[in-house]
């Protein structure tokens, strides 16, 4: 993908035989660069239309390491690879499409982006321009395929930035072989061959492993993609020792096609890779190269060395960095979330046109230039010069964004701003119904309640549990547990208020899409998230809080599919029989459909749209009402009234905004809901007294 040049071939040779080596005697490979096209390609339309991902990438992989081994051996067996103009010349490859791209896309991001997607994207634009962009998507544990319209504009940077480390550590694993082999007087093809087939057996076995147990990780994971520049490595290497002939070589060719193509219809490639079935695209290309130059007007390279295909392999690289954002800020200007046939043309056309001005305008230009000719250093003082003005662009935009989020957080207990207290019986209505929404937009996305990671310890009975504390003034008055998922967890904002008027303990113990069960509610047959909540379930009774705070039901969604699943129900009976109280809370809606923020910022807090019937999302009855048998240390707290009005959940509650995506409550909101919980717990529970006796 990076690479703009088809390469050269190991080494050249003339045969004319109908059974011969796989390389013509040429030194360039046009069919090459039909491949990169036809890769291009399928990630374009893929991503546009069928919102999937095709393969494409991993051949971009495999072609990567493909032609550098090559070029890497033929530096090593002349002499000694010099790698100081070796990374120039990848600086005046990489360097001028991609950050000119990353430019265009924060001036276009300021204008069209919605303020509360300005935080993550400079944070990926600036991981993106460093290249580790694959590592900032592997920390905030991003899914690739979520929906268009709240996925990044610069997460596709997160292949050039494996290819940008590989392109920096795999030289210096040749120059390390290359001496291995001289010093003990070794041949370096054997050598590296062995070296290459090693890192390709541990690193797909790596890969194998981290995608069963933490598949969104593994795909950003640069080790988990070594094997694929491994085997291509391998490839050339080894391709000058295999002998085929003509036909069988126009069956592999076409037999890759097919197989390339056909690989992101058959297979989820978003959900399963980079595992073993990564082998599908890479093994289908490596067919494709192995059957090089056939000379038959019945052969693929036929296809793929014509001149449109040459071309727009030309074009790859700059078409892959400028399609996605394209995509994303069609999606946020026609306010979509899908791609119809006439738009899906309309981005291809205007990406393939940036496509085509940047490579001639800005990558062309810029590769066959004297930099770096005339000193030693100049390809490096001119990345830097490349560098520096998108970042200070970053910086100065990430300064903009945190003013705004401080200018309206300040406004939080401004009497304009009562959030759920709105909703209490004789409230009146505040001073300025036109007081700007709170929190800002820029800030909405970090505004969900959490303890700090330095009040944090593992639980001694599993690594994977996590419990946080919050500090108390000497020994608390009282601890409560909060467990469960994130709806669990988000109202920690609520809590926090009361317990540090009160001197309560807040101990959280919480996983993600992992609700206080005996079983796996969102993810059947999630045995870590059991594992997981029969240790909460054994820590808790350990510990024996004053209470146990939870969700008491699941899917408050659109077609009031709201219920009390038995796993719930199982767990409270095991806090039961230790004498702990359980504070279950009935949970708010989810909109999986859109996200109410988003619909305010474009549509402004009183569009109709923005809001949805009551009677959609809650029946008139929470499902535990009168149901028999259930454990009678539980006290059901139900809020939704603070969430919904008489007949519709608004997105907005006193000039505060509910949500802070579509189905997480904002910790803004939840901390004005403070008191409301406060009493509704001293009334569950009689805990009145602590009031009287808490420090001041």
């Amino acid at each position: 993908m990076a690479q703009r040049h088809a390469g050269t071939a190991p080494r050249a040779r003339t045969t004319t035989s109908p059974g011969h080596r796989t390389n013509a005697a040429r030194k360039y490979r046009p069919e090459l660069q039909g491949l990169r096209a036809l890769a291009v390609l399928l990630v374009v339309v893929y991503h546009v239309w069928l919102g999937r991902i095709s393969g494409g990438v991993d051949v971009f992989f495999l072609i990567s390491g493909f032609l550098i081994t090559g070029q890497l051996v033929r530096a090593s067996t002349r002499g000694r690879i010099a790698f100081r103009p070796l990374w120039g010349r990848m600086i005046k490859r990489l360097f001028p499409a991609a950050l000119t791209v990353l430019a265009a896309v924060i001036a276009i991001s300021v204008l069209v982006l919605p303020e509360n997607r300005w935080f993550q994207t400079i944070k990926e634009v600036v991981a993106s321009a460093l290249y580790v962009e694959n590592w900032r998507l592997a920390a905030d544990s991003v899914d690739y395929f979520t929906q268009h319209d709240s996925a990044s504009v610069a997460q596709h940077f997160w292949s050039l930035s494996i290819q940008g480390q590989f392109y920096l550590v795999w030289p210096l694993l040749v120059a390390l072989v290359a001496l291995a082999a001289r010093l003990t007087r070794q041949s370096l093809r054997p050598m590296l061959s062995i070296t290459l087939l090693v890192l390709f057996t541990a690193s797909l076995t790596y890969s194998v492993w981290l995608t069963a147990a933490n598949q969104p990780l593994a795909y950003f994971h640069s080790l988990t993609r070594v094997w694929e520049f491994a085997l291509g490595g391998l490839l050339v290497l080894a391709i000058d020792a295999v002998t085929v002939s003509r036909w069988l070589r126009i069956v592999l060719g076409w037999a890759g096609i097919a197989a390339l193509i056909s690989c992101g219809l058959v297979l989820q490639v978003g959900q399963v890779f980079p595992g073993y079935l990564a082998l599908w695209p890479t093994l289908a290309a490596a067919l494709v190269i192995t059957a090089g130059a056939t000379g038959s007007r019945l052969g693929a390279d036929r296809l793929l060395a014509s001149r449109p295909l040459v071309y727009l392999g030309n074009l790859s690289y700059a078409l892959y960095l400028w399609h996605w954002p394209v995509l994303i800020f069609y999606l946020v200007a026609r306010d979509r979330a899908t791609v119809g046939l006439r738009g899906g043309a309309i981005i291809i056309a205007a990406s393939l046109l940036l496509a085509a001005a940047t490579y001639h305008l800005v990558e062309k230009p810029a590769r066959d230039s004297r930099i770096g000719q005339r000193t030693n250093w100049g390809a490096y003082r001119f990345g830097v010069a490349m560098l520096v003005p998108v970042l200070v662009a970053a910086g100065a935009w990430q300064v903009v964004s945190m003013r705004k989020a401080e200018s309206y957080a300040a406004s939080v207990n401004d009497p304009d701003h009562p959030g759920a207290l709105a909703r209490t019986a004789g409230f009146e209505r505040w001073a300025s119904p036109n007081a700007p929404l709170a929190p800002s937009f820029v800030a909405l996305p970090e505004d969900f309640a959490r303890i700090d990671e330095e009040h944090c310890t593992t639980a001694a009975r599993s690594a994977d549990l996590e419990v946080c504390a919050t500090e108390t003034n000497g020994p608390p008055a009282r601890r409560i547990v909060v467990t469960g998922d994130s709806h669990a967890g988000q109202f920690i904002g609520a809590l926090r208020p009361i317990a540090e008027r009160r001197n309560w303990q807040i101990i959280a113990m919480l996983r993600g899409g992992c609700p206080f069960s005996t079983d796996s509610e969102t993810v059947p047959g999630d045995q870590p998230c059991i594992d997981w909540n029969n240790n909460v379930a054994e820590e808790i009774l350990e510990q024996r809080p004053d209470a146990v705070f939870t969700i008491a039901t699941k899917d408050v969604r659109p077609g009031a599919t709201e219920h009390l699943p038995p796993g719930f129900v199982n767990q409270w009976r095991k806090v039961d029989a230790a004498g702990i109280p359980v504070l279950a809370v009935r949970d708010n809606p989810r909109f999986d459909d859109y996200s109410p923020p988003l619909c305010v910022e474009a549509n402004g807090p009183t569009a109709p749209e923005c809001s949805r019937p009551r009677a959609e999302l809650y029946a008139p009855e929470p499902p535990y009402a009168g149901l028999p048998d259930l454990p009678p240390n539980v006290s059901f707290l139900d809020f939704s009234d603070y969430f919904c009005e008489q007949d519709t959940c608004p997105p907005v509650i006193g000039n505060v905004l509910v949500y802070m995506d579509n189905n997480h409550i904002s910790a803004t909101y939840m901390t004005t809901l403070s008191t409301i919980l406060e009493n509704a717990v001293d009334s569950a529970l009689g805990w009145h007294d602590d009031v009287a006796n808490a420090p001041t």
